[in-house]
């Protein structure tokens, strides 16, 4: 029999988030019934939730940021037990056959990756409902172990602000004598900073306002170069081996392409909502490269999280019960967090 839980999920596009009752069903053999204790908002849920993108089938429950405790086990379950303190990003499945999976990168599932939420639900045979709820359903092998000295709050965007950052520095081969540099300082971004430092890169962060220099700075930038200037952006031609832009305004890209040293790397992992602009020598006359990354595997996000125990890295969150998910989508589309809202799930009571 399935389980009544609460959640917080949008009726429509235009209505704001309520509470609303949700089925989640009971454990299979291989899968992991989990309290969720605490979920990041990512401003792919504003997205999702407001139908930005055209494909939402309401009631629409966001949040792929998860992490909590686990409460039961299927009997086939070997990886995780009762107590176990866990976490559930942006993938709750794939067909785990093709290419992409079994090279251990089911985001890039030939047919077709499960997301956490708004996705097709094989055992309802409905869509997938996400974090923003008091409990989950999960398959154990798209649930990942959360290193016990990270706060636990802070380590719930890790699940997708961290590993959208942390996959391009890894698959770049990012580490002592890089440089690198990071457009935004936003949720993204703050995180980008923290990885490459931590990974001995030098770090730079591009960003318009004067006012983010000394926080920059604390999160481990070297240096921060005002975009709008430029006679600092003109210091810096073909100086980084990367760069990785979070910006999901309309912006100039060709402007940061001419700072990637020859045969080095430029990195959208924003999604402006309009077409961007390439001019083609800002790839042809040094050898550079554009590329895109999506999140990450299985594999590659456990990683990640290990990387974070190890180096005790963490988002910098502002935290909010779920009863203010409205004024947080409102403020995220303000620019007005740092750098991440994380919602306290003991408020859905």
């Amino acid at each position: 029999m399935p389980n009544i839980v609460k959640a917080y999920a949008a009726a429509a596009a235009t209505e704001p988030l309520d509470v609303e009752q949700i089925e989640r069903r009971e454990p299979g053999a291989k899968d992991v019934a989990i309290k969720i204790l605490y979920c990041g908002v990512c401003h792919s849920d504003i997205h999702q939730a407001r139908n930005e993108w055209q494909n939402t089938v309401y009631p629409c429950v966001p949040g792929h940021e998860i992490a909590g405790i686990v409460t039961a086990v299927g009997d086939a379950v070997t990886t995780y037990r009762e107590g176990d303190v866990v976490a559930v990003g942006c993938l709750v499945d794939s067909c785990r056959t093709c290419r992409s999976c079994r090279d251990n990168l089911e985001q890039h599932c030939e047919k077709g990756p499960v997301f956490t939420y708004n996705g097709p639900d094989k055992h309802s045979g409905g869509t997938t409902y996400g974090g923003y709820s008091q409990a989950i359903v999960v398959d154990e092998a798209f649930v990942l172990r959360v290193p016990s000295n990270l706060d636990l709050a802070g380590a719930a965007p890790l699940l997708c602000a961290g590993i959208t950052t942390y996959s391009p520095l890894r698959q770049y081969g990012i580490g002592a004598g890089c440089h690198v540099g990071v457009v935004g300082l936003g949720g993204l971004g703050h995180m980008a900073v923290k990885f490459a430092h931590a990974m001995g890169a030098t770090v730079a962060v591009f960003t318009r306002s004067a006012g983010k220099v000394a926080d920059a700075r604390r999160l481990g930038a070297d240096d921060v170069i005002l975009s709008t200037s430029e006679a600092d952006m003109g210091r810096h031609v073909n100086r980084f081996d990367l760069i990785i832009d979070t910006v999901s305004a309309d912006h100039d890209i060709n402007a940061y392409l001419n700072l990637v040293k020859r045969s080095g790397a430029m990195v959208l992992v924003g999604a402006p909502e309009k077409p961007l602009t390439l001019v083609s020598f800002s790839l042809i006359m040094q050898r550079r490269q554009l590329a895109g990354s999506l999140i990450g595997g299985l594999r590659e996000t456990q990683e990640m999280l290990d990387f974070c125990g190890e180096h005790n890295i963490v988002c910098d969150i502002e935290m909010i019960g779920v009863e203010q998910i409205n004024e947080a989508y409102d403020r995220i589309l303000r620019s007005d967090v740092k750098y991440r809202f994380v919602i306290d799930m003991a408020s859905l009571h």
